[in-house]
């Protein structure tokens, strides 16, 4: 009788299509290669690209770990673009990059080759010169501008009072500002104003001077 029940529920779970051999998951070789091709031993330095979860990712093998990052990324582009050389000459043949070409890429968005190419043929042209001091006003203005900003940073430093520091109890410490608003700007800002507006002077002068 207890047979006769089984195989009766065998039959309405057949009817409703939810028996075990209908509902099992079998493995063909599509699922054989695509576990293989996962587990594939790969050398430090390559690059592939792998679906997990309906997102293609882009996979860098490193030295016992895997980069993994979304392919089309926007902030993988912008990394990109910020780490190329978009002024090299588009016949430029150069496929690797030393720290002096890294330090013409920040300056002039161009290889260290390029820059001499670039500046051999302003010397020929007769430009070199105004190129030069183009490029000596803009790194002055450039290092002004970093000071300026340095300025900033300690005036919030010295003239803020602090109530997040921690001591090596984990209790919470209150800083007192080490000057007031009027007292940096008297001692540190009036000061560098005044550096500011003679640097500014003498920059002016030997741009005359050039003329």
């Amino acid at each position: 009788m207890a047979n006769k029940l089984q195989n009766i529920k065998a039959i309405q779970k057949m009817l409703d299509g939810t028996h075990a051999f209908q509902t099992k998951k079998t493995h063909g070789f599509t699922d054989a290669k695509q576990k293989a091709e996962k587990n594939r031993r790969r050398e430090i330095g390559e690059i592939w690209e792998e679906k997990i979860n309906g997102t293609i990712y882009t996979i860098e093998q490193q030295n016992g770990f895997r980069v993994k990052k979304p392919k089309n990324s926007v902030s993988a582009e912008v990394h990109n673009y910020l780490n190329s050389y978009p002024n090299c000459k588009k016949d430029c043949c150069k496929t690797t990059f030393g720290p002096v070409d890294e330090k013409m890429r920040v300056i002039h968005g161009m290889c260290l080759d390029c820059v001499i190419d670039m500046e051999h043929e302003l010397k020929k042209q007769g430009k070199y010169e105004e190129y030069e001091r183009q490029k000596m006003t803009e790194n002055a203005m450039s290092w002004l501008k970093r000071a300026e900003q340095d300025v900033e940073m300690l005036k919030e430093v010295y003239t803020q009072a602090s109530n997040t520091v921690m001591n090596a109890d984990g209790q919470l410490e209150h800083w007192s500002a080490k000057m007031t608003s009027e007292e940096f700007q008297e001692k540190i800002e009036n000061e560098f104003i005044n550096f500011k507006t003679k640097f500014l002077e003498n920059l002016n002068k030997k741009e005359k001077n050039n003329d």
